[in-house]
């Protein structure tokens, strides 16, 4: 595991939902396509949006299915293979879908079952996409006379060109709300049951090989280049001339693409392939000459069928010919320098506990007697996985100190930098401490739960003497149960960073938040930024024996710059 950029925990916890998901593809997946089953590619996909759900039942982050689409996809493409894109891109847009869905009516039972509805609809309209790319707009012509020629022999009048798509589209529609309410109730049963961690069925496995390209293939940049201008040009080619001119290009192409790339022949010399190229140009030829009649429009519609599958052979030889080279560490790296720089890192995490995860997964037989109870019993393990992988890569949060003088815009800024976090969507939570001013003076400050932005008056000028005191302000007990509640376990146990304005001479004494405080830092589990006076810092260093933290001083450093390192740091 690279050391050297910490792996925040919505990114592992996407890479452990993105590994179960990715072993039920490709156990479930080789079963049942090999047996032919129908729907087998809606199976799947419920079976994705299934366990997507039934997660966000323990973890409520938002962004991790698109995170957890992400390692799902790639982890099916480790290995090249002949064709990747239009797995990586089902995969992603099905959980982004989802996501989405969720983001905009919240998580409940109606954005579950409609965001499972339209994601598993999207692989209608995926398929309909794929055929258009293959075999261009011949194909939807090709559709079209079918229809026509339907009508013609059915004595049809009216139009019937959107039903077969319509009934398609219902029960895509119907798949996907059994989906979701599969993993509505698994993600209930999961919640309720506890979860048995002395069994985890997900364990690392750091021998694991991941599936790549032989090291002896020599990946080029330039040939990555060159491989794209040849299938844009053949592209071009087939759509503008005879067949005599693109016929040898194609051929040339694909001799010399055999040659660098092993496995660019893969698709088109399976028998599937060939049988499906003879059975698109004879139905080209017969529907053409049938709608339109004539030994002419025959040729014609045989010709437009080699037209089709000869694009076809460029789509799927060429996008195998950019997935291997798209391979390529340097391509890879550039994830590093992105918003996506911590991706490496959780597949790496998901490619190294792959195999034991298919390994967990049961037979088939034993998945459909009760894939309720199989499924929740997966899902229950999640948080068993999470604990493993921050406990085996010795994992430690961030702590940050922001330090300044008195009425120097601490606080201010601890607000724009919340604002800057829910923006990225990081979760954050703790409190801050904003100035109630008077008369252009300090009258007291209130206490505010961050998450959920409601102040309640914390100091005050005294008003008596027994009251107990900071300095010239009496505390008031509202505010001190309120800022202990906003720090309590409970409250922060899912926030990615905690906040704590401000620790100052009442903590030091062992009251306010100190307590919170103390526990927060020995449990590890979130990062921690608290707000100090520059003249009390080196003793609350001292007094919490800190020993791995940065200080960001905002007498010498702006908001752009304090804000920009902290998220570095936890994203």
């Amino acid at each position: 595991m690279t050391n050297d950029l910490p792996i925040s925990d919505k990114w592992i916890k996407a890479s452990i939902i993105g590994t179960i998901w990715a072993a039920s593809e490709i156990v479930l997946g080789s079963f049942l396509h090999n047996l032919k089953v129908p729907f087998s590619g809606n199976i799947l996909t419920g079976i994705g949006l299934t366990i997507l759900i039934s997660v966000n039942y323990i973890w409520k982050e938002k962004g991790l299915f698109w995170r957890a689409g992400i390692i799902c996809a790639l982890l099916k493409t480790l290995s090249p293979s002949a064709f990747i894109f239009g797995p990586m891109i089902a995969i992603f847009t099905e959980s982004l879908l989802l996501e989405s869905s969720v983001r905009i009516f919240g998580r409940t039972t109606f954005a579950y079952i409609i965001g499972s509805m339209i994601a598993m609809s999207w692989n209608l309209f995926q398929k309909a996409f794929n055929l258009i790319i293959f075999y261009g707009n011949n194909f939807i012509d090709l559709y079209t006379n079918l229809v026509r020629y339907a009508e013609k022999q059915l004595n049809i009048h009216f139009d019937i060109f959107w039903l077969p798509l319509l009934i398609l589209l219902v029960l895509y529609l119907l798949f996907g709300a059994v989906a979701g309410v599969i993993g509505i109730r698994t993600g209930k049963r999961v919640s309720t049951k506890p979860v048995n961690s002395n069994e985890s069925y997900l364990r690392d496995n750091s021998n694991s090989k991941s599936h790549s390209e032989p090291s002896r293939f020599v990946f080029s940049l330039a040939w990555l280049a060159a491989d794209i201008g040849i299938i844009t040009g053949l592209l071009i080619l087939v759509g503008s001339s005879k067949w005599f001119y693109y016929v040898p290009a194609v051929t040339i192409a694909v001799a010399i693409w055999s040659f660098r790339y092993k496995r660019a022949l893969k698709q088109i010399s399976r028998l599937k392939f060939w049988v499906i190229f003879v059975i698109i140009t004879m139905v080209s030829a017969f529907v053409f000459t049938a709608v339109q009649t004539g030994s002419r429009d025959f040729v014609k519609g045989f010709m437009i069928g080699i037209e089709m599958n000869f694009r076809a052979i460029i789509i799927i030889v060429g996008f195998s010919v950019l997935g291997t080279e798209l391979y390529n560490p340097k391509i890879r790296n550039i994830f590093l320098k992105t918003y996506f720089k911590q991706l490496p890192l959780a597949l790496e995490l998901s490619a190294k506990s792959l195999p034991s995860m298919i390994a967990s997964i049961p037979d088939v037989k034993t998945l459909l007697r009760d894939p309720v109870s199989l499924l929740s019993h997966l899902i229950s393990q999640v948080d068993a996985r999470l604990n493993e992988i921050k406990g085996g890569r010795g994992d430690s949060k961030k702590i940050f100190i922001i330090t300044g003088g008195i009425e120097e815009g601490k606080t201010t800024l601890i607000q724009e930098l919340i604002s800057k976090l829910r923006d990225r969507n990081i979760s954050c939570g703790g409190i801050y401490s904003p100035r109630i001013i008077e008369h252009g003076a300090t009258t007291g400050y209130d206490v505010v739960d961050i998450q959920d932005g409601k102040p309640v008056p914390f100091l005050r000028e005294i008003e008596t003497d027994r009251t107990q005191t900071v300095g010239r302000f009496a505390i008031k007990n509202e505010g001190l149960l309120k800022g202990n509640d906003a720090l309590s376990h409970e409250k922060v146990s899912n926030c990615s960073l905690v906040i704590i304005d401000e620790v100052g001479p009442l903590e030091l004494k062992g009251g306010g938040w100190a307590d919170n405080l103390g526990k927060l830092l020995g449990s590890g589990r979130n990062h921690i930024l608290i707000v100090v006076r520059k003249s009390l810092t080196e003793k609350v260093i001292a007094e919490w024996a800190l020993t791995d933290f940065q200080v960001f001083d905002i007498s010498v450093m702006n908001f752009s710059q304090i804000s920009g390192t902290i998220m570095n740091e936890i994203l």
